[in-house]
């Protein structure tokens, strides 16, 4: 019985960083060459955040002003939903330092594709930097490559045909 494929196997070692100072222009071109989801932010050899499609896409949004509400001798802030804080720093983004999100969740190599799934699930995470023992940047894992993997092994395990066949 084969052991179950760990992070290590599956991740891509490919893995293209940006730098802080990286303008927001360069991080979307070198996610768009990439196919990645998102690139790590590497302060020398220390990954210090991750800029994500979501963090390129929510710089081109509208920011909600949030409504101020005057009651009695009072001032309210009316929550609307997403955090003004966050918007307004995306919108105003020019740098990677800027725009990327941190701290960032990573994964061993050594760990399983249970242990990836369940991060990917439970912190709405993609993609994760793969680190080694060292804590060194070796490699990166996005859904698409999860999503790749378990067609793989459902199909090895089943032997099913697909649709159309």
């Amino acid at each position: 019985m084969d052991a179950e494929p760990t992070v290590g196997d599956v991740m891509r070692r490919d893995v293209p960083v940006v730098t802080p100072d990286h303008s927001v222009a360069v991080v979307a071109r070198i996610m768009a060459e990439s196919g990645l989801p998102g690139v790590p932010v590497l302060d020398g050899e220390e990954i210090v955040g991750i800029v994500t499609e979501s963090d390129i896409i929510a710089r081109e949004a509208n920011v909600d002003v949030p409504s101020v509400v005057p009651f009695l001798d009072a001032i309210f802030v009316a929550d609307g939903g997403r955090d003004f804080d966050d918007d307004l720093r995306h919108v105003l983004a020019t740098t990677a330092g800027d725009l990327m999100t941190s701290p960032v969740y990573n994964i061993l190599a050594s760990a399983t594709l249970t242990q990836l799934a369940t991060l990917m699930v439970d912190e709405r995470v993609n993609p994760v930097p793969v680190l080694n023992e060292d804590r060194s940047l070796v490699g990166i894992v996005s859904r698409s490559d999860l999503v790749r993997v378990i067609a793989r092994l459902e199909r090895d395990s089943d032997n099913w045909d697909t649709p159309g066949e």
